[in-house]
């Protein structure tokens, strides 16, 4: 026999000795061999209960994990979190804390909750969502996890969520014994990224002084910089490791994709259902520079890239692709579709310096209703235009964020 089909006797042997040990034994009684028994399967034999091998192997429960956050100006930190999470159980359901509930504990949120939801459901480690979860893990809510979700472990990074009279958020799930930790993801953090662009961009007042406006100057390079140290492992665990089959349909998609937001799930999204493979080149930061102008991109493009990975809908990432989509190019990855959003930061589509001018001679370009007309420069409007209110909860958080880094103890992990 071989292993798959008498995996289930060793099941047996693992979960119940005293059993199959008796069996064994009556067997030996009846005179029956061994190798008798393994040549015709024990599954044959008339003994009563051999069913319960195979029910303990089909009902093993599956661990299903719980985590929660703000997930505001959604990052790879989280999504690396999420993953992480997702590795200590089977199913993960995440906790979306409401609006009113982040006002209340750190401040204005950047996006809405339909645009983090958008962003959270999109991931492709992410099983459930509940919306409107409250940032404090009270016992009432705590059970409800346990009872109405199912939820066997309550899941948090090693940095501390203290709420605002100082106590630790999770204190009731440690309480329990049902809480475990995962490693954080250090050099970003929504707090590093509002600071990036309220330090790394001008503002200038519009007509009535009620908007901000980035300016297309230069700005300090060396200010609120990237610290994250990307790894191949880590490009690894956010990779599915598949490439197309022979005959698949590989749709091909471009951006900068910086400040990752709802309008980029939502346009991968309608770009994959045209295909059966999602090929997604994302531009290097000089060229988005030269486009763009010098205070773009805000996220540089390895941290793009983990971003535009944990997507779900995305299969294959080109890093660094070039401005223009190339015959060669479309020859190389076997390209059969190339699509563009009707909403992008600049008007590609119009400039003399067509990009799809290729694919368009061929018959393969394809103009998508972009769902959402979110833009990065529309979300880092927002930030500008409560600049002060960001500003104080980023010097809040940038007292923590210091305190975590000088008490940091290595926490294993990936």
């Amino acid at each position: 026999m071989d292993y798959e089909s008498s995996s289930w006797i060793w099941d047996g042997v693992y979960y119940y000795p005293h059993l199959f040990g008796g069996l064994m034994l009556t067997a030996a009684l009846l005179g029956f061999s061994t190798s008798y028994l393994s040549g015709i399967g024990l599954s044959y034999l008339p003994f009563p209960y051999m069913g319960i091998f195979h029910k303990r192997k089909c009902d093993k429960k599956r661990i299903r994990v719980y985590m929660d956050g703000c997930f505001d100006l959604m990052h790879y930190g989280h999504a690396n979190a999420l993953r992480q999470a997702k590795a200590l159980g089977d199913e993960l359901v995440v906790g979306l804390v409401s609006d009113e509930e982040i006002v209340a504990n750190k401040g204005p949120p950047v996006l809405s909750m339909e645009e983090r939801m958008a962003l959270v459901s999109g991931l492709k480690w992410v099983d459930e969502v509940i919306a409107d979860a409250p940032y404090e893990i009270t016992e009432q809510f705590m059970n409800r996890l346990f009872h109405e979700h199912k939820i066997d472990y309550i899941i948090h990074g090693d940095d501390p969520c203290l709420l605002p009279d100082g106590s630790d958020a999770y204190a009731l799930a440690k309480k329990v014994g049902r809480y475990k930790q995962i490693k954080r993801t250090e050099g970003v953090s929504s707090t590093d990224i509002v600071g990036r662009i309220l330090t790394s961009i001008k503002v200038c007042k519009d007509g009535n002084g009620t908007h901000g406006e980035p300016q297309k100057e230069s700005h300090s390079k060396n200010i609120n910089m990237s610290q994250f140290l990307l790894t191949s492992r880590r490009i690894v665990q956010f990779s599915n490791g598949k490439g197309p089959g022979p005959n698949a349909r590989v749709v091909y998609i471009d951006g900068a994709f910086d400040l990752f937001h709802a309008g980029h799930v939502e346009i991968l999204k309608r770009a994959r259902e045209l295909g059966d493979f999602l090929l997604v080149g994302i531009y290097s930061d000089q060229t988005i520079s030269d486009h763009r102008g010098s205070h773009y991109p805000i996220m540089l493009l390895h941290e793009r890239t983990l971003s535009v990975l944990a997507c779900r809908y995305v299969d294959e990432v080109i890093i660094g692709a070039p401005w223009q989509v190339t015959k060669d190019m479309i020859t190389t990855f076997n390209i059969s579709l190339v699509v563009h959003g009707t909403v992008s930061e600049n008007n590609t589509l119009t400039s003399k310096d067509d990009p799809y001018k290729v694919p368009r001679s061929m018959g393969m370009f394809r103009l998508l209703e972009s769902p959402k007309d979110i833009t990065t420069t529309s979300v880092a409007q927002r930030i500008i235009a409560n600049h002060d209110a960001y500003m104080k909860r980023n010097a809040k958080k940038a007292a923590s964020e210091k305190r975590y880094y000088e008490e940091k103890k290595y926490v294993s992990g990936d």
